[in-house]
C-alpha cells in the first residue's frame, strides 16, 4: 500500500511542480545569502580600511559594525522569507497531493 502511494505522489505533476519551486526558490535564497557573505569578506579583503572607518568624526564605533549587524539580519530575514513562502504556498501544494494520493 505505501509504495503505491509513494507512486502516486511521484507521478503527480503537482509533486514535481512542488519539488522544483522549492528547489528553485532555496537556491535562489542561498545565491543571495553567500552573496552577501563573501561581499563582506571581499572588502575585508580588499578595503579593510572602509570598514575601519568611523560612523562620524570622534566616534568609536566604525562602520563595519553596521554592516556587520546587517549581515546577520539578513539571514534572519532570508530564513523569514523562506518560511512565509513554505508555510503557505509549499504547504497548500502538499495538502493538495496528500489529497490527490488518497
Amino acid at each position: 500500500m505505501s509504495a503505491d502511494i509513494n507512486e502516486k505522489v511521484r507521478r503527480n505533476p503537482k509533486f514535481q511542480e512542488l519539488c522544483q519551486k522549492r528547489s528553485t526558490f532555496a537556491w535562489t535564497l542561498s545565491a543571495v545569502m553567500l552573496a552577501i557573505y563573501y561581499g563582506f569578506i571581499l572588502v575585508i579583503a580588499f578595503a579593510p580600511a572602509s570598514l575601519g572607518t568611523p560612523l562620524w568624526e570622534g566616534a568609536t564605533t566604525t562602520v563595519g559594525f553596521p554592516i556587520g549587524v546587517a549581515i546577520i539580519v539578513s539571514a534572519f530575514l532570508l530564513t523569514g522569507v523562506y518560511v512565509k513562502r513554505a508555510n503557505g504556498e509549499f504547504d497548500d501544494l502538499t495538502r493538495q497531493i496528500i489529497e490527490e494520493a488518497k
